[in-house]
């Protein structure tokens, strides 16, 4: 989540909160627009929706919406609200007219139009599973699946290592390029010293069409370096236990795209998580300063 944009508007992809189960839909929505970015939707759009939950410390909104022409279809979605003077005018179970900007880094409400008490409108949602994501200070899942030149990876393997792991799939039109560009930029960032303490595992949510061979060809394509960097795949019953472990919530649709949230984990050496971060708002930039700090590297990049 090639990348290409398909013909269809509706969204088909996808810091920690006191309820697990509500911050994974919240932050399924970042991803889920995320899809714009890959098809060069960018611009501002006026949005139309009620207002279902407020975040105050994490800055975001998740509303009912209904369809955002050229944008997406109507769903229940999680949005970024980085200024907290336009976040005061979301208020839970008020209709609200917004505006969304879209750029090819990020997604945000910027303004708030309107806002009246309606009532919402029933069987807009369309989300992935509200399961439980895994939280800093548990211990990582363990696994053993197979990279992109068909050996076999463990969790194992990672110790002594920080290591960094996401979730994607190759057929993804929403956020996964863009996670994986993410990523392939914070890679680049970490300073030599560093950079040796680091790998990177992404886990495919689609093992059925995900082979070594494609995870390759995606991973390449990217320009992920694969010295470090493991894209893994397996049976797909083994690879959903991996995924259900983690609390990465999915949701396959009709037409075989998968609804999911949008999760990085940082695992320390010792295989304990240790930050994870939802959705696309923390930059490589941000991501990197933060390993640097915990492993007790040097603060610039490279």
């Amino acid at each position: 989540m090639s990348s290409g944009c398909r013909s269809r508007p509706r969204a088909t992809c996808d810091a920690s909160s006191p309820d697990a189960a509500v911050s994974a839909r919240r932050w399924l929505g970042l991803g889920l627009l995320a899809f714009a970015l890959a098809c060069g939707r960018t611009g501002t759009y006026e949005v139309h929706g009620v207002v279902r939950e407020v975040d105050t410390a994490a800055k975001v909104a998740t509303i009912e919406h209904e369809d955002i022409p050229g944008l997406m279809s109507a769903m229940t979605m999680g949005f970024d609200v980085p200024d907290p003077a336009v976040l005061a005018k979301l208020v839970p179970g008020e209709r609200v007219v917004f505006d969304l900007e879209v750029t090819d880094k990020s997604f945000r409400i910027v303004a708030v139009r309107d806002a009246d008490v309606a009532a919402p409108r029933a069987g807009a949602s369309r989300s992935a599973s509200g399961a439980s994501v895994a939280r800093p200070g548990d211990l990582a899942p363990d696994f053993s699946l197979t990279d992109q030149s068909g050996a076999r990876a463990s969790s194992a393997a990672l110790r002594g290592h920080w290591a960094v792991v996401d979730f994607i799939y190759t057929r993804c039109t929403g956020p996964c390029p863009i996670l994986t560009s993410l990523q392939v930029e914070l890679q680049k960032k970490l300073a030599p010293p560093l950079r040796d303490q680091v790998r990177f595992v992404s886990i495919t949510l689609d093992p059925e069409f995900d082979t070594p061979k494609v995870l390759e060809e995606y991973a390449r394509g990217r320009g992920a370096d694969l010295s470090s960097w493991s894209f893994l795949t397996g049976p797909p019953d083994d690879v959903a236990d991996v995924v259900k472990r983690f609390g990465v919530g999915t949701l396959r649709a009709a037409d075989g795209q998968i609804d999911h949230v949008v999760a990085t984990f940082l695992i320390d050496p010792q295989g304990r998580i240790e930050r994870r971060w939802l959705g696309l708002e923390n930059g490589a930039e941000e991501r990197r300063a933060e390993i640097a700090a915990l492993a007790g590297a040097p603060a610039a990049g490279s």
